[in-house]
């Protein structure tokens, strides 16, 4: 899936947390982060730290990958 905007980032999040059957709060708690913190990550709040953004995923079990894209026209891969 490619994602383009912090909008969908926390979709994928609420989406992970919602099939894993956990509560916002819940879930937060498991993450270790507050639940107005995971709230505003899963409303597509575009100021929220990476380095908590990438723990919550990480602690939820979701994955990210970069494929770094070339310069040129075709867009592909460098």
């Amino acid at each position: 899936m490619k994602i383009a905007t912090a909008k969908e980032i926390g979709q994928i999040i609420r989406q992970k947390r919602k099939d894993d059957g956990l509560t916002l709060e819940d879930a937060a708690a498991l993450c270790g982060v507050s639940y107005a913190f995971l709230s505003a990550l899963e409303n597509g709040k575009e100021t929220v730290r990476l380095d908590k953004v990438l723990h919550v995923a990480a602690s939820l079990g979701i994955e990210f990958e970069a494929h770094p894209r070339g310069w040129g026209a075709t867009g592909s891969a460098a």
